[in-house]
């Protein structure tokens, strides 16, 4: 039971970091500092799409879920719990750059945003 609990506390924390690389940049709007933890993270987030890695929460996942009795899966975190609530298809490599590639894009403009209007106001 405690093992079970393990891996959904992770799932969650797992899924939080998507959140927050993916819309992270909208807390930085807010407050400034958050960028310092938010930069590495959506990052790293990208860097994982690209390369085609899987993030190490998910063998670690898996490795609890096998303790706790339960089946791991053997896809990534993405492809495993987010794209079948948003597309019905297998996470293919293209989408993978795709999903990278929003998540740059995405935070790219907060951040051009953001520089754009420090340097307005100052």
């Amino acid at each position: 039971m405690l093992y079970r609990l393990l891996a959904d506390a992770l799932v969650i924390v797992h899924l939080a970091f998507v959140i927050f690389a993916v819309f992270g940049g909208l807390l930085v709007c807010k407050w400034k500092k958050m960028a310092w933890l938010h930069i590495p993270a959506f990052l790293w987030a990208a860097l994982i799409e690209f390369a085609g890695w899987i993030c190490p929460l998910t063998p670690l996942e898996n490795r609890v879920r096998e303790w706790a009795g339960g089946t791991p899966y053997h896809t990534d975190f993405v492809a495993h719990y987010l794209l079948p609530l948003l597309y019905p298809a297998e996470l293919t490599r293209n989408l993978q750059i795709f999903l990278g590639v929003l998540v740059l894009s995405l935070n790219g403009g907060i951040y051009g945003w953001l520089l754009w209007r420090a340097r307005r106001e100052g």
